[in-house]
């Protein structure tokens, strides 16, 4: 369990954390400036009544005015009802003003989020990214939305009520106020204890979120049931829940116990002011009367809510200022892939598809022993395909992660058209380049909008077309709904074989300038895999296409062929070429070869 003196990340709230909290509210100044004019009515017409009040019972009750008890009695009433609608005013002003921080907020952490590389969230557990952007903001909602009028509501409360107190009497009033620096020390101690609680329950919801996320999806069930780990699931689950259960009832009762005292002592003290009050009449003091003592006590009690409402808030701000520090965490957190100043935006007709690996090397960690890409050199002339190959582990998939800039390179250079990746526009660059990986993923949405992905735009009909070359639209005409068919969550609703199908023929929607097939036909039978063969052929004419493959077979007629080991290219050639050399290539291939043939043999037996 986390220890309450510490923080994720180690990083300390401070002055600068409020400064940046503060700064959410810039833009919105104008509408601070009529919250704090309605405000300012409110405590004016709201602070009249006990005035007026004392003008009830002296002039009115005692001396038998009804008049003045009428209309006395009816200006109280109109300036609370006006205070009332004053409040309300500022309060919707406060909440929308609290909303739209909130808006902000949320955008800003999910497009930076959007813009992190793929290393953070390889590193990163899901569930720790949903609780800073959901449970972190969210958490802070209720202080975003109400602080700034009523802190300003409570504090102007505050001091006016003191101010009126001690123009009816300064004697009460110093009694009064001399139980202040109790509530002061109970606040700040209590304050600082729930602000090191609440970072650790934050931290303990999002272990609970990732477990939920890693369990409660479709894979994570799949895996706890094959596996036989449900009641192991279930205990990690059981044991975070109480950790944070736990913790939450300290808090609680903390917070019980911290306005409980809060209200002992103010129920204490109108009991002092009684006494004094008794002890000044009874030693001949004449100026103080009946109505001054009803409308000071009547102030004491106003001064209790906005006191206890500013403890409230400061608690509540200081616990909050660990949410904002876990959210302003995030928003820290450099972006490892960006535009360079002079980043070009390329449009998909100006790119020819040449692409150049000069002296690349590439570590996933810095502290990697061997680079995972070392010293790679290649060049594709437009229109060629040039497949990859070499055992799991050799860097395949990585070199072309580095294309795209998934990942940047350690040293040396990517470059398109002679132009540096790194030069490159990034949302100009997702233009002109397509990915089909292995793992393909499709979004919990309709066959037709996960198609759409490939391009936004796209008609009907274009649609239809894409999908007619990958294969796979007499299957989508035949579902139920067609292709307003849910996929369900990462498409579990089609087979491996129609899930990767739907992935190639987004990538012909987008009809790229440089296609990366990463094993794309792996999750496919035979007979789907030369279908989207056949598709595939129309689609890599003209464009620069490097493909991944285990299955030899769909690369024998590459332009060139990449032979990987560890990270360096060993051999390059054409699939004649290669064999002749008889080599690394020539060694995978008999092997391939020696694998398929069973099957053949096996399908051909079958069919007999």
């Amino acid at each position: 369990m986390m220890s309450f003196g510490a923080k994720p990340g180690g990083r300390p709230v401070n002055k600068a954390t409020t400064k940046r909290v503060i700064g959410c509210f810039k833009p919105y100044q104008l509408r601070l400036l009529l919250i704090a004019i309605l405000v300012l009515c409110s405590v004016v017409a709201s602070i009249t009544s006990p005035f007026f009040l004392r003008i009830i019972v002296d002039e009115g009750i005692e001396k038998r005015n009804l008049g003045i008890v009428v209309k006395f009695s009816l200006l109280s009433i109109a300036a609370v009802l006006g205070s009332t609608l004053l409040q309300m005013a500022y309060g919707y002003l406060s909440i929308l003003v609290g909303q739209r921080i909130m808006r902000d907020l949320r955008n800003q952490l999910f497009d930076h989020l959007q813009r992190m590389a793929i290393r953070f969230f390889t590193s990163t557990r899901t569930g720790e990214i949903m609780s800073r952007l959901a449970n972190d903001v969210g958490g802070v909602q209720s202080v975003v939305s109400d602080t700034a009028a009523n802190l300003l509501f409570n504090l102007a409360t505050a001091i006016t009520t003191i101010a009126a107190m001690f123009i009816l009497d300064w004697r009460l009033t110093l009694l009064s106020i001399g139980v202040l620096p109790i509530f002061a020390f109970l606040n700040a101690v209590v304050g600082e204890k729930l602000r090191k609680i609440r970072t650790v329950i934050q931290q303990q919801l999002a272990d609970l979120n990732s477990t939920m996320n890693e369990s409660l999806s479709v894979s994570g069930v799949l895996l706890t049931k094959v596996s036989g780990r449900r009641s192991v699931t279930l205990d990690k689950f059981t044991r975070e829940n109480q950790l944070m259960t736990d913790t939450n009832v300290m808090s609680a009762t903390l917070m019980k116990l911290f306005f409980t005292l809060f209200g002992v002592t103010f129920s204490v003290t109108p009991v002092l002011v009684y006494w004094l009050a008794g002890y000044l009449v009874a030693g001949g003091d004449t100026s103080l009367k009946l109505g001054t003592i009803v409308a000071f006590t009547s102030m004491q009690g106003r001064l209790f809510f906005p006191l206890s409402q500013l403890a409230s808030t400061q608690v509540e701000m200081t616990s909050a200022l660990a949410l904002f520090d876990r959210i302003f965490e995030y928003l820290d957190m450099k972006h490892e892939i960006v535009n360079s100043p002079s980043a070009k935006v390329l449009t998909p007709d100006e790119v020819r598809g040449e692409v150049t690996f000069e002296n690349v090397s590439f570590r996933y960690d810095a502290d990697q022993e061997r680079p995972t890409l070392n010293n790679v050199n290649l060049h594709a002339l437009p229109g060629q395909l040039v497949a990859l190959v070499g055992a799991s582990g050799a860097g395949k998939t990585s070199l072309t992660y580095l294309l795209p800039r998934l990942y940047d390179v350690d040293s040396g250079s990517v470059r398109i058209d002679g132009i540096d990746v790194k030069d490159i526009d990034l949302d100009s660059m997702a233009n002109f380049i397509a990915v089909v990986t292995q793992e393909t993923y499709l979004v919990h949405d309709t066959i037709r909008e996960n198609l759409r992905y490939g391009k936004t735009n796209a008609t009907d009909e274009e649609i239809e077309a894409a999908a007619r070359s990958a294969a796979i639209h007499d299957h989508i005409v035949s579902l139920p709904e067609g292709y307003d068919t849910v996929v369900g969550e990462r498409g579990y609703k089609l087979s491996g074989g129609e899930k990767q199908r739907v992935a190639i023929a987004r990538a012909i929607l987008k009809s790229p300038r440089i296609l990366i097939l990463d094993e794309a036909t792996s999750a496919l039978d035979n007979q789907s895999e030369r279908l989207i063969q056949q598709a595939l052929a129309p689609l890599m004419k003209g464009r620069t296409t490097f493909a991944v493959a285990h299955r030899l077979s769909t690369v024998q007629n590459a332009d060139q062929i990449l032979v990987l080991n560890a990270g360096e290219i060993i051999e390059r050639g054409t699939h004649s070429e290669l064999l002749a050399r008889d080599g690394e290539y020539a060694r995978l291939y008999r092997l391939g070869f020696e694998l398929e043939q069973p099957i053949e043999v096996a399908e051909t037996a079958a069919s007999s």
